[in-house]
């Protein structure tokens, strides 16, 4: 007979860790009594009475200097108040995923929101929910949620927070959700199905369709136990929930080849593996049974050392440190500082239950049978390789600019400090390279040194590599006339330098403009975005000839589009001669007014009507669109205003 164990089975983080606070303070010598059973377990619960460890059932029942441990269920608000009045030591062994609901629903209330708890009514995590807010609706089922809806005629823009018990199933609480959605516009949802639950149901749900019959372990008071059969019963015929092994029926196996085995988020691995060890002798496994004892003993007498890399596979988060198991007598243990280089990383978003780990063994105790562990030695060893490969390889990594010093910049690369020398930075001397702390960049390492922990780093050099690339591609495709979109680098008295992507031309100041312009600042100023277009280039000595002005911007083409002969239009008096003046009808396109067309009688010369930078208005009389001569005239403006009196 196939038996097969769900990897979620047993103890969850919140109940790991509410186990090993108990431990904690039992082994310290204090007088320990916990809220109620600290899980629903007998068999934990009994052995945490042997140990000395009491169970209280309200505030009042604890005594001055007792350590009570509130259980990971939580409680409400108001009993830690009543315990501190009683003078008692709290230990809060809350599930953080349902301290977070605490929160969610006392925030809710404070903004108005009517907090709606999907649960049941009487289990100790809704009645601790229920504590944080003095007004809530608590719903076992979508029907009595409707119900509540229709017989209270409750408003559709009620405001709401609506949250989950976190052993819940998924199916409840998708049926709630969506019935909440269709009904109220001012609703706030946050899914607080605590994942371990929801993967345990989802991975018991597969296991149940797969298996001809299946066995659920766990204190028939669990909750989370009492869902994981009723899943396991909707798609397998024949389920088992039994407390331990003790209870297992060899009847019940009968005919059977196919068995799957599941626990609530309470029941301790040795329970599991009990059920798991029965189950084989009662269909008469032995040689199955003999080979796995083999492959245990010989791991069990397995010798560890210092500086030995290990396998294990991650047994428990507590919150000081990882379990892990490595198949030997030893109990293996990573403190919480030897999880990562980064202090920002948090271990239980890195490592989880069943995780498969590579570690580094710091110190083995014999005679007290554990082995303290290091994940942060091993990557470290690890990334110095990886580093060295770096170097070898030319590769280009990512990192983050960290700081700025001195000499340089550093970059983080995979928890290691990477200098990086100002004249590989990248930026431009006497630029800004504090304006660079805090940005991802691409660097590549150039030198390491193992001993003295030491990596340096350049941008430069990824800039140039990518600046060659791009050099290369434009060589291979340029072209008179090619248009690019550039940048101005840099301003000389006799034109602008274009970066057009790796590769800088040269507009000269008589293609910036159409105007007369004394430099090129007149036009551009570096850091400018322009458009160019090839005039000419040479391959051989890298030169490149952009233009700037086109066709379109020319103020001739401009004026014979918008203008004709017989138009009035405000021109610029700029320049007085003997014979006339000249007026700018728009920039680079004058006019002349001849002497005898600025007045309607006779003057001596034009300064005695008109002065520079005077506006007139002006009549185009003539335009010789060979030679690109305007004729105006004030003196037809005047006589026709005499015609028309």
């Amino acid at each position: 007979m196939s038996v097969r164990v769900a990897k979620s089975a047993g103890f969850c983080f919140g109940v790991s860790r509410a186990v090993e606070l108990v431990q904690s303070s039992a082994a310290a010598g204090k007088r320990t009594v916990t809220l109620g059973p600290i899980i629903h377990n007998r068999h934990v619960v009994e052995a945490f009475h042997q140990a000395g460890v009491g169970v209280i059932d309200s505030p009042e029942e604890a005594n001055p200097g007792d350590t009570v441990i509130i259980r990971s269920h939580g409680v409400g608000r108001e009993v830690y108040a009543r315990l501190e009045a009683r003078g008692a030591e709290i230990v809060d062994a809350t599930c953080p995923f349902v301290k977070r609901i605490h929160g969610l629903v006392s925030r809710a209330e404070e903004e108005g929101r009517l907090p709606i708890i999907i649960g049941t009514p009487t289990h100790p995590e809704v009645e601790g929910i229920a504590g944080w807010c003095t007004a809530c609706k608590i719903f076992d089922s979508a029907d009595s949620l409707k119900k509540w809806v229709t017989e209270e005629r409750i408003a559709a823009d009620l405001p709401i927070c609506m949250v989950c018990q976190t052993t819940s199933t998924e199916n409840l609480w998708k049926l709630c959700r969506n019935f909440a959605k269709k009904q109220f516009t001012n609703l706030k949802i946050f899914d607080t199905i605590c994942k371990a639950t929801e993967d345990r149901q989802t991975e018991a749900a597969l296991l149940s369709r797969q298996s001809q019959a299946m066995v659920v372990v766990g204190d028939a008071k669990s909750s989370n136990t009492g869902r994981l059969a009723m899943i396991c019963r909707e798609y397998c015929d024949r389920v088992a929930l039994v407390d331990d092994a003790s209870e297992l029926e060899p009847a019940f196996f009968a005919g059977i080849t196919d068995v799957g085995i599941t626990a609530g988020a309470s029941t301790p691995a040795w329970i599991i593996k009990e059920v798991n060890k029965t189950m084989s002798e009662i269909t008469n496994v032995e040689a199955v049974q003999e080979e796995n004892f083999a492959e245990l003993l010989e791991q069990s007498i397995k010798t560890l050392n210092t500086g030995d890399k290990v396998i294990g596979t991650v047994t428990g988060i507590g919150n000081t440190e990882i379990q892990v198991d490595l198949g030997t007598k030893h109990a293996g243990y990573i403190p919480y500082d030897e999880v990562s280089n980064d202090p920002s990383v948090k271990p239980e978003d890195i490592l989880h239950v069943g995780d498969q780990i590579e570690v580094f063994v710091v110190r083995v105790n014999d005679q007290e049978g554990t082995v303290q562990l290091s994940k942060k030695k091993l990557d470290g060893l690890k990334v110095w390789d990886e580093m060295a490969d770096y170097v070898e390889n030319k590769t280009t990594i990512d990192a983050v600019i960290t700081e700025e010093n001195k000499g340089g910049l550093v970059a983080n690369v995979k928890g290691v400090r990477v200098f990086i020398p100002a004249s590989q930075s990248g930026v431009a001397k006497g630029g800004d390279m504090a304006a660079m702390v805090g940005k991802p960049v691409q660097l590549k390492i150039t030198e390491v040194n193992r001993a003295r922990r030491r990596a340096i780093g350049s941008i430069r050099a990824v800039n140039a590599e990518s600046r060659k690339a791009a050099q290369e591609k434009i060589w291979s495709e340029i072209e008179v006339g090619k248009k690019y979109h550039g940048v101005v680098k840099s301003l000389t008295s006799y034109g602008a330098f274009v970066d057009i992507g790796g590769v800088d031309g040269m507009v000269h100041v008589s293609e910036l403009s159409w105007n007369r312009i004394k430099t090129p600042a007149d036009v551009v100023k570096v850091g400018d975005e322009i458009d160019v277009y090839v005039i000419s280039f040479d391959p051989e000595k890298h030169k490149i000839s952009l233009g700037y002005k086109t066709a379109e911007m020319n103020p001739w083409n401009q004026f014979m589009t918008n203008y004709a002969v017989g138009d009035v239009v405000d021109a610029k008096v700029v320049k007085l001669m003997t014979f006339g003046a000249f007026a700018e009808i728009l920039p680079g396109v004058d006019g002349l007014i001849h002497i005898s067309q600025i007045a309607d009688r006779r003057i001596n010369k034009p300064e005695d009507v008109l002065s520079e930078g005077q506006q007139v208005k002006v009549k185009i009389t003539d335009v010789d669109a060979e030679n690109k001569r305007i004729s105006l005239s004030i003196r037809a403006l005047l006589e026709d205003g005499e015609d028309a009196e």
